[in-house]
């Protein structure tokens, strides 16, 4: 499961500067291990976490075996993923990310608007992006948008104001 991006280097000694996309550090625990690739898909490497630091705009990571500036920059732009069985359930009024890739979005007005392609960050809000036949519609993932999300049949419902798009 992706969980964030490596941004940058920190320092010499190989640490990582991570967005990540957890509200908590908790999956980033010394001792985890996590894996490492590009957007191919297809280069995933794991890495053991030795240790972890919780900084204002994400985190720093130390992993084994990264411990020069030189490897550590190698890695920047990757995402870090993290294997599902690391992380807790979600509660009942939240999603991974993941589970939400793939589902159809049927607004009460206009029906089917597409389906969810990408999520992103903002400081207030998760933005799905939704697309159907080359558009792409954002909507804010607040209660006001989101009417429901259906896991099981995969479908998120949404109840946009007039005029929205």
């Amino acid at each position: 499961m992706v969980m964030g991006k490596i941004t940058g280097v920190h320092g010499l000694d190989g640490k990582l500067k991570v967005w990540s996309f957890a509200r908590s550090v908790d999956p980033y625990s010394p001792g985890n291990q996590l894996f490492v690739r590009t957007e191919n898909k297809d280069d995933a490497r794991a890495y053991v976490i030795e240790k972890c630091i919780d900084r204002k705009k994400g985190i720093l990571l130390h992993l084994a075996g990264v411990d020069k500036r030189d490897l550590a920059d190698a890695l920047v732009g990757k995402e870090v993923l993290i294997r599902r069985q690391q992380l807790p359930e979600p509660d009942e009024d939240s999603w991974y990310w993941q589970d939400l890739y793939g589902l159809t979005v049927i607004d009460k007005h206009r029906g089917n608007l597409g389906i969810i392609d990408t999520i992103f960050p903002t400081g207030a809000n998760d933005v799905l992006v939704v697309k159907n036949n080359g558009r792409e519609i954002l909507i804010p993932m607040h209660r006001h948008f989101v009417a429901s999300v259906d896991l099981e049949n995969k479908t998120v419902r949404t109840c946009l104001p007039q005029g929205y798009e």
